[in-house]
């Protein structure tokens, strides 16, 4: 084994734990990776910093961009008021998957849900029916819908970038569309199943003024007025409250070693975690309060306040940061009551927890502060509220711009990269997006995770380190034929794009299914589509893709929900991409 090999599979393993373990943003792991390539010399400069003039990552920021001229038009809101008129739940499952599908293949899935996600819900409310009955189906749908074009995902045009790198050919526009198009079917029919028996109906959510789903981590103060005083931790709870826990008392801003036994006093804040309900329910009891900060710059205060839930949206300038830092209140004028979260609670501050993405506070504000943050693209604003109207003209042009784009490469007149470009600056230029508009449409994250991963697909390639693992790895299976090579790489690539992100996923199977098609002599292009498919479709956990996470939390799904409707649809999928995916691209 050459020191090349030695160090690129030590970073190989490296990152996949970085990435399974998620103590770094996926972005911040990419640029190590990266790095530690360049360090130790298994990449020259020019590889390395390759990813960052990669056509894949060109074209995924420009159709982030593209997707923003549609979303930010208002076109999109439009499919609220269809969806509301639909009286058969049956028929508005069929209709929002859809949907979802068809517009999934073309922009942005991630973005695609974040507009529908409170459309959804409130079309659902407004007909008397539980959303957690929709919600999956939507984030699924999205994702079925993006496998059909080389631009329905970022995935799909990293696998493409990484096969021409390597000297495959790459795949054109609509290229995956028949075999996709399966796929979407058979996606569709099992949720019109399994929707009815294997979903939970959790209920209408904002049926009355506290009602919120799910489990929120609450910061209170303890006034002089309270009861809770001279109680300690341990016992300060009402002996009857069934669903919320004390986990930390905070006295002159920091935590208290032993908060179980500490006596409680005036000033101290209590971090409560449970149900919603019942955690008010004790606040009145004890007599606590909710954090008055921005007292003075909350609006006008005799303007009725309401409760809502705002999400931290895929991509938002906020991931990263504290309520503090951001100064919250101050700049969105309401007050952050609760945090929900998936995963461990952190025990801190509410106001100093660093915010990451599906993320939902529960916000106290006006409707003027309400309507004032719902065109903000760093959050989505849960609950049924009125829309605003589309502007017909940039929605006309939007749309013009996005289908000119497509059609000008689907018909082989230029390059994906250049004519999405070219849509990029016809819309600032027709004054669809403003500049600053189309840079914050941008999921930089995204960007800086492509172009930190891709090096290390070079460094697999130069090292021998794909042909290694393919031999070591896959050698034993290469012996029951090509067929049995693409079952394994489908199903190692779907098991791992579920723990962690699918284009990292994707970067690191690409070079070793290229080695396997080599040692085996056949063509690379199944083996190919079966990443590309196989990354691009996470049902088994809530948190495999983003979609996911933020329907997870919107619904107030269990953990539960998503394996046991997840798992038979991606061993569905499996199956599938067994028997077609030869078909349509044989060996």
């Amino acid at each position: 084994m050459s020191p090349d090999l030695l160090i690129t599979l030590i970073v190989l393993v490296g990152a996949v734990a970085l990435f399974v373990s998620e103590k770094w943003p996926v972005d911040v792991v990419a640029l190590l990776v990266l790095g530690s390539l360049l360090v130790f010399g298994v990449v020259r400069p020019n590889e390395a910093l390759s990813g960052f003039s990669s056509p894949a990552t060109i074209t995924v920021a420009a159709m982030f961009v593209l997707s923003a001229g549609l979303q930010r038009s208002g076109v999109l809101q439009s499919i609220g008021d269809l969806l509301a008129r639909v009286r058969w739940p049956w028929l508005m499952s069929l209709v929002m998957m859809a949907l979802a599908a068809f517009s999934s293949a073309f922009i942005n899935n991630t973005a695609i849900v974040a507009v529908l996600l409170p459309l959804v819900i409130a079309a659902a409310v407004s007909r008397g029916r539980s959303p957690s009955k929709f919600l999956i189906p939507l984030s699924f749908a999205a994702q079925f819908g993006g496998v059909c074009t080389l631009i329905g995902t970022s995935t799909n045009l990293l696998v493409d970038s990484l096969a021409r790198q390597a000297g495959q050919r790459g795949f054109s526009l609509f290229e995956f569309t028949p075999l996709g198009l399966w796929f979407v079917a058979a996606g569709m029919v099992y949720m019109m199943v399994a929707q009815r028996f294997l979903l939970p109906d959790l209920g209408i959510p904002n049926s009355g003024a506290d009602d919120h789903r799910g489990r929120y981590l609450v910061e209170l103060r303890v006034p002089e007025k309270s009861s809770a005083i001279g109680r300690t931790g341990g016992t300060v709870l009402p002996v009857e409250t069934k669903d919320a826990f004390l986990l930390e008392v905070v006295r002159d801003g920091a935590l208290l070693p032993y908060p179980r036994t500490e006596t409680i006093a005036a000033e101290d804040r209590l971090l409560i975690r449970g149900d919603w309900n019942e955690i008010q329910r004790v606040r009145k009891q004890l007599q606590l309060e909710h954090d008055t900060v921005a007292r003075d710059l909350v609006g006008n205060p005799e303007e009725a306040r309401v409760h809502a839930e705002v999400m931290i949206a895929p991509g938002s300038a906020l991931v990263g940061k504290s309520l503090a830092q951001l100064r919250f209140g101050h700049v969105y004028r309401m007050r952050v009551h609760g945090l929900q979260r998936i995963g461990a609670t952190p025990r801190q501050r509410v106001d100093h927890i660093p915010l990451t993405v599906g993320d939902v506070l529960l916000v106290d504000a006006g409707a003027a502060a309400l309507e004032e943050l719902r065109p903000n693209p760093a959050v989505v604003l849960l609950g049924q509220r009125a829309q605003p109207r589309i502007d017909t003209r940039r929605a006309v042009l939007s749309l013009l711009v996005l289908v000119a784009a497509i059609g000008t490469a689907a018909l082989g007149w230029m390059p994906i990269v250049a004519s999405s470009l070219l849509g990029c600056a016809a819309l600032v230029i027709l004054r669809c997006l403003e500049p600053e508009e189309a840079y914050a449409a941008i999921d930089w994250r995204v960007i800086v995770l492509l172009a930190g991963v891709l090096p290390l697909g070079i460094a697999l390639q130069n090292s021998g380190g794909a042909d290694w693992v393919a031999h070591n790895a896959l050698g034993w299976i290469g012996g029951y034929g090509p067929l049995a090579t693409l079952a394994v790489i489908y199903l190692l690539t779907a098991l791992m794009t579920e723990v962690m992100s699918n284009n990292a996923a994707a970067v690191l199977v690409v070079p070793i299914a290229i080695s396997a098609a080599d040692a085996l002599g056949v063509d690379a292009k199944p083996f190919l589509v079966a990443v590309a498919f196989a990354a691009s479709t996470s049902f088994a956990t809530p948190v495999g893709y983003q979609t996911n996470t933020m329907v997870y939390t919107a619904a107030g799904y269990r953990f539960s929900d998503f394996p046991k409707i997840g798992i038979p649809l991606n061993l569905l999928f499996w199956v599938m991409a067994i028997v077609l995916i030869p078909r349509y691209f044989p060996f």
